[in-house]
């Protein structure tokens, strides 16, 4: 069911516009899986910074619906982009304490509307599906609406982490979207989770095993899959170099900050 929604509709515009320009080449299966109104919690692989956006596109393609994506705080702060995400309607998360947050999405769902999810809570550079947060099954149960696994595969090789991707590269790359029916959240909070974990990795299996492009000795190929993207042990160890060298910048920046006032 179509909404009238002007600012969305242009950033879905812009997104067509910046699809059609790179050539991307969408592969979608499992539209039906979507609904056509009612609210559903979307739950969605996370390898690279843009499947929210491409996921948004294919959906308002299919549905006319907009998604209400949960976006950190910190974001909301950003002139330009607080302003789009307000905006258009996203909820902002404060990682310090996301109640509020959460309230807002049941809410949203409640009142029929669709909310995006990246279960994962953040990129994995092994590109594998790591374990989950709970959050998607408590949502989907607490509001009484369908969780919607979709796995989105391509996506990382226009932009994702730890990884720099020049330009020309960007041009037509495949991304598949497998759109699954809706999992079960009976029973036990993590048993749901591990359902979908499950499912969504079922969807991702499929995904890499028919899409054009072969990936080995590629970047953007998970290790087990004969990629040379690090194994998920490695991204762990990554992600902590990563964090401890911007505490050490952090560090060394408040030390020389002490010595100036000094």
């Amino acid at each position: 069911m179509a909404q009238r929604e002007p600012l969305y509709r242009t950033g879905m515009a812009l997104v067509r516009v910046l699809l059609t320009v790179l050539r991307v080449r969408k592969t979608v299966v499992g539209t039906p899986n979507l609904p056509d109104e009612g609210g559903a919690v979307l739950a969605m692989t996370h390898f690279g910074y843009l499947e929210f956006a491409l996921v948004a596109g294919v959906v308002w393609a299919e549905r006319r619906r907009p998604i209400r994506f949960l976006a950190t705080k910190s974001a909301f702060d950003k002139p330009i982009a607080g302003w789009a995400l307000r905006a258009t309607g996203q909820i902002p998360v404060d990682l310090r304490g996301g109640a509020d947050a959460y309230t807002h999405a049941i809410d949203a769902l409640r009142n029929g509307q669709l909310i995006g999810v990246f279960p994962e809570a953040g990129v994995d550079a092994s590109f594998t599906v790591r374990s989950l947060k709970t959050g998607a099954v408590r949502l989907a149960r607490e509001a009484g609406v369908p969780l919607v696994p979709i796995a989105v595969w391509g996506g990382q090789r226009l932009l994702t982490k730890n990884h720099r991707i020049r330009f020309f590269e960007r041009f037509g790359i495949p991304v598949t979207f497998m759109i699954g029916a809706p999992v079960s959240t009976d029973g036990e909070v993590h048993e749901a989770t591990s359902r979908l974990k499950d499912e969504l990795q079922r969807l991702l299996g499929y995904a890499q095993a028919t899409y054009p492009d072969a990936g080995n000795a590629q970047w953007w190929q998970p290790r087990h899959a004969g990629g040379t993207a690090p194994t998920p042990d490695e991204a762990v160890e990554i992600d902590r170099a990563i964090v401890a060298r911007r505490e050490a910048r952090r560090e060394a920046r408040r030390v020389r900050r002490s010595g100036q006032r000094g």
